[in-house]
């Protein structure tokens, strides 16, 4: 909707305020998790209250986003960091808006954005042509397309976090490159393979370049931006999902509706590896930055100390 994704860039600029950058990308993972869980126990609840009423259930939804918007008013501090001798002045909206002309200066920020971005076009087509596709072309119907989500949530539960502990050891952009390849083989091969196994297996390898690309993508987002424009950095960020969100779907039914729909898996692995080629040209550009670094590898105590 209009307003799903206001909150985003305050969210994450929040965790980047809160944390040092070497636990941003594990941090990541970890909000990840939590919102596989939920969206694996919320289906199951939103069901089983929807089967009895769907008053009910979109009540039970405006009452608990109330209290969770009246907590966080109520008790969550403000985490902007303030610079010695730094006095806090009031920005008119005119003003602020004129300040992501600095945002949209930073063109390597530009360039990360939009290699996200067009990840971001196919990944999301997994929530909307993908049910279509396998249900219209393959007669795969909405249970089993049910079932795929759920597993891969479930996956995204398992191992986000083993994941995140594994990657932050590496150049990030070159871990963003890896992400967009895992997508290009799963997104690639929902085009050529036929039953459900089969497509379960891509998006389950797709999933993995979901692990890796994204935590990373959001800690990268985070150490481009200076901390007193984090949060417009952050709605920049945000961009590279709603623009997508808009215009995928759409460009997704026309390749459905008038031509081979395999076109546009086929496409979209295209995409993906176009987005991994440039995330390679972004580590050779700016890798050697230290606030693209990955972070030191802690040193485990030696036994007995």
């Amino acid at each position: 909707g209009l307003l799903s994704r206001v909150s985003a860039p305050a969210h994450d600029a929040m965790m980047a305020d809160i944390l040092p950058e070497a636990k941003r990308q594990e941090a990541f993972g970890i909000t990840r998790v939590v919102f596989n869980y939920a969206w694996i126990v919320g289906t199951a609840l939103g069901g089983l209250i929807a089967a009895r009423s769907f008053l009910v259930l979109f009540i039970t939804d405006a009452v608990l986003s109330l209290t969770v918007a009246i907590i966080l008013y109520r008790f969550l501090p403000e985490t902007k960091p303030v610079s010695q001798g730094e006095v806090k002045k009031s920005e008119s909206f005119l003003g602020t808006v004129a300040g992501y002309r600095i945002v949209l200066s930073d063109l390597a920020y530009i360039g990360f954005t939009i290699a996200g971005m067009v990840v971001l076009i196919i990944y999301q087509q997994q929530y909307g042509a993908l049910a279509v596709y396998l249900r219209d072309f393959h007669q795969i119907g909405s249970k089993s397309y049910g079932l795929m989500l759920s597993i891969t949530g479930l996956e995204v539960v398992l191992f986000q976090i083993w994941i995140s502990r594994i990657i932050r050891k590496y150049h990030p952009f070159l871990m963003m490159m890896l992400g967009a390849l895992f997508f290009m083989v799963g997104f690639t091969m929902i085009g050529f393979v036929r039953g459900f196994g089969f497509f379960l297996l891509a998006v389950i390898i797709a999933t993995i370049g979901e692990m890796i690309f994204f935590p990373t993508n959001k800690a990268l987002a985070a150490n481009f931006a200076p901390v007193e424009l984090r949060g417009r950095y952050m709605a920049v960020y945000d961009l590279g999902w709603t623009i997508p969100a808009t215009f995928g779907p759409a460009a997704a039914g026309l390749i459905l509706d008038h031509y081979d729909p395999d076109l546009l898996w086929y496409l979209g692995g295209v995409l993906c590896a176009a987005s991994a080629v440039s995330f390679y040209g972004l580590h050779l550009w700016l890798g050697r930055q230290q606030r693209f670094a990955p972070p030191p590898v802690e040193q485990e105590a030696p036994a007995g100390a």
